[in-house]
């Protein structure tokens, strides 16, 4: 994952607190571009795994279609509710879909991490349920910005 983060370096996370924030986290926010340039963003469960962030999406919806047609994508995943609290990171890059589209379960040895972890966390489950419906994309960040403002404390 490359950093290229210049301001705020005293509160940016270091690499093992930043692969331990999004392993915790569940829920991002997606940015795509719409037709004509006009931002999209909606809410998505992910899996971190690898260095990447994996997104389950449905692929009859706006993100997708959107990804389609340009997959360049911004992602925030962020915490915190007072100001001391704050912790997030943006991922940017391009995303690439990975296994069948929709998904229904063929054998793809790249997904069978990222879907155990997936099916565990969201579901409880030890498999993933395909419904059909919905297929996998892979985010490597090409760009990563992240904070910690409970690191203001310590300065």
């Amino acid at each position: 994952m490359t950093t290229t983060q210049r301001r705020g370096r005293k509160i940016m996370m270091t690499p093992d607190e930043l692969d331990e924030f999004l392993t915790q986290q569940r829920i991002c926010r997606v940015a795509t571009v719409s037709p004509g340039g006009a931002p999209h963003v909606s809410t998505l469960w992910f899996v971190w795994h690898g260095g990447s962030m994996w997104l389950y999406s449905v692929v009859r919806s706006k993100r997708w279609t959107d990804l389609r047609r340009d997959p360049r994508v911004a992602v925030v995943v962020d915490t915190g509710e007072r100001y001391d609290e704050l912790r997030g990171v943006e991922l940017s890059g391009t995303v690439a879909q990975v296994g069948e589209v929709p998904r229904t379960g063929e054998p793809c040895a790249e997904l069978d991490v990222p879907e155990t972890l997936f099916a565990r966390e969201n579901f409880d489950l030890d498999e993933i349920p395909h419904d059909g419906r919905h297929a996998w994309l892979r985010l490597t960040p090409e760009k990563t910005v992240s904070w910690d403002f409970r690191k203001l404390a310590t300065l």
